[in-house]
């Protein structure tokens, strides 16, 4: 029954072969790893706008020289990621740049920043589409969080079908809103340039007021960049293009950069010139739909529509990005190897799945807030981006190429636009940001522990060919086997039999609770009369612990069989019921002995199954 649920909302196994269909064209990357970036626009605007207002409506002339700073740098991190992604074609982008130019501490706050980053892509973006429903249709403004869960769960789904079948899905939503954004922000110019929607800005620009400081124009800048998350998603995935790898994914950046640049350009040029300032009941963007199309008809419920379609659809950025990542860490031994498998689609399935739980969890934990979630998720971008470019800048001069001065001078710039904002972000939005202080180093120490564990585990097991040196293997000079038994039924007669047959000495243990002394007594006659060469001993629990007293007896065993040169397993008798859902109807006395039994060091545990007919 699982497995055809299953295959109907996942689809059926695809061949390993399979995975060069599952590569990605230049038009189908652009919809599968630019959502998010340019899903974006829907609240970049916002964000500086509302920042500013915290002066007066005067300041909302300042959106303009802000955003100019931001296209700056926008301009100077895909310059940077178009070099990183010639550089390190392998994928890994802040990760690789940084663990291999600043050392692997660096490397890993990179990663480790990404991948929380990550999670808050998916959470900010199902709860920004969460709210461009609900203002839409504002019944359904009890119902953001559920609604924000459900689309995370759908996109979870669609992306484990695959990655060809995710971007296929995703070209509609993405291509239908740059279609209806170009219109939307190329008839409102229009108006506005002809004079038919008249000049309404709170101020001209230059306008002098008493709130006018660096910390305000930082606060507002720091908040409008976080526009530029999922820039980087492009560079992580360079090994899931088409070939060539480098050139179609450079394409693609250079695409989604002039589009995104358009539309932020355009959409803070409109809210200037309409004077429009942010509330609690409609988003920026929603408010220059309403005015460019002439009120609340068909055109705005389109702008809505596409705008909801995109933040939902942004949060596949995160999907797409964060199982390369892990996948990379995983590789280095920095996370664990189940980030390697592929799943039934040629996905990385356990990546997906460890991103849709941490964005569910932090979209309860801020209650589908995007205003309290955007300021993390800006921090946990732009850590990365001044590794990263900072990091090029070191790979430059080592290595020298023509140019190489000028690609530094722009890494250069976007380092240190990038570590200005870290530091603003810190300096005035810390009530929003203090969490990446206290994650990061549970994420970096989780990182270490899990290397150290790979570490420690190889060391362990490797052989040491040494010549004439066997002194680490044990030769044994026969083998004792422990059969626990519940009571006389086929299951135990036949573990028995499989007993004698592997080991050298057989002993059969049984735990009594002295609640039926007769049905003891003719358990061990019964077993005596069927086996008769078979050492029986039974145990008495007055607590009804079958555990430690089986600890107990095994300790006595191990002894005798040391004494012997005697291997020690303990065969454990489980019948395995026709239904999986047949189990609960059991006790599972036979898990909590394999837990028990799993952390002793001499002795070795075994099962025997016995399947049930019915």
């Amino acid at each position: 029954m699982f497995e055809n649920i299953k295959r109907t909302l996942i689809g059926k196994p695809l061949k390993t072969l399979d995975e060069g269909g599952q590569s990605l064209s230049k038009t189908k990357a652009l919809a599968l790893l630019s959502s998010d970036a340019l899903s974006s626009v829907a609240y970049g605007t916002e964000s500086i706008t509302t920042a500013l207002l915290a002066a007066g409506a005067v300041a909302l002339w300042l959106q303009i020289p802000i955003a100019l700073l931001v296209l700056v740098l926008l301009a100077a991190i895909v310059m940077s990621y178009r070099q990183i992604i010639h550089a390190y074609p392998s994928g890994g982008g802040a990760y690789a740049v940084a663990s291999e130019n600043w050392g692997a501490k660096a490397g890993l706050i990179a990663g480790g920043s990404l991948l929380v980053d990550y999670m808050l892509t998916v959470a900010v973006s199902a709860s920004a589409a969460a709210d461009a429903i609900t203002a839409a249709f504002p019944a359904t403004l009890p119902f953001t969080v559920p609604l924000s869960i459900i689309i995370v769960l759908l996109l979870t789904g669609m992306n484990l079908r695959g990655l060809r079948e995710s971007a296929n899905f995703l070209m509609v939503p993405v291509y239908f809103f740059i279609v209806v954004m170009v219109s939307m922000i190329a008839w409102g110019v229009f108006q506005a340039l002809t004079g038919q929607l008249p000049y309404h800005a709170a101020a001209k620009i230059g306008t002098s007021f008493s709130g006018l400081s660096l910390v305000l124009f930082m606060r507002a800048f720091s908040s409008g960049s976080s526009s530029l998350t999922g820039v980087e998603a492009i560079s992580n995935a360079v090994p899931n293009f088409k070939k060539p790898k480098e050139k179609h994914a450079a394409a693609t950046l250079a695409t989604m950069a002039v589009i995104l640049a358009t539309f932020f350009g355009g959409i803070t040029f409109l809210s200037y010139w309409l004077g429009i300032t942010p509330n609690s009941k409609s988003t920026v963007l929603s408010q220059i739909a309403a005015i460019t199309f002439g009120g609340y008809h068909v055109g705005f419920y389109i702008v809505q529509f596409a705008t909801a379609m995109i933040l939902a659809v942004a949060a596949n950025t995160g999907f797409s990005a964060f199982p390369m990542l892990a996948l990379n860490l995983a590789r280095d031994k920095y996370l664990p190897h189940l980030y390697m498998d592929r799943g039934d689609r040629l996905g990385y399935s356990n990546g997906i799945l460890s991103l849709a739980f941490g964005a569910i969890v932090l979209i309860m934990i801020f209650h589908g807030s995007t205003d309290a979630l955007i300021p993390l998720y800006a921090v946990g971008v732009f850590v990365p981006f001044t590794l990263s470019q900072s990091g090029m800048i070191i790979h430059w001069w080592r290595n020298k190429p023509q140019n190489w001065v000028v690609k530094a001078i722009i890494n250069f710039i976007g380092a240190f636009i990038s570590a200005v904002l870290v530091i603003t972000l810190f300096a005035t939005r810390i009530e929003h940001v203090w969490p990446y202080l206290f994650i990061m180093p549970m994420i970096l120490f989780m990182f270490l522990k899990i290397k150290h564990h790979y570490m420690s585990i190889g060391k362990q097991l490797r052989l040491q060919y040494l010549k004439n040196d066997n002194a680490e293997r044990h030769h044994y000079d026969g083998a004792t086997v422990i059969v626990l038994v519940s009571n006389i039924t086929k299951v135990t007669m036949e573990a028995v039999d499989y007993a004698q047959s592997i080991g050298d000495y057989v002993v059969a243990m049984h735990v009594s609770f002295d609640v039926n002394p007769k049905k003891e007594l003719k358990t061990s006659t019964q077993f005596k009369l069927d086996f008769p060469d078979v050492r029986y001993v039974d145990i008495h629990s007055s607590y009804r612990s079958i555990v430690k007293p089986s600890l107990s007896f095994v300790d006595a065993v191990v002894k005798q069989a040391e004494k012997r040169n005697h291997s020690v397993t303990v065969l454990i008798p489980q019948f395995v019921p026709k239904q999986p859902w047949q189990n609960i109807l059991h006790n599972q006395n036979s898990l909590r002995l394999r837990a028990a039994f799993a952390a002793r060091e001499d002795i070795s545990v075994s099962t025997y199954y016995y399947h049930l007919s019915e």
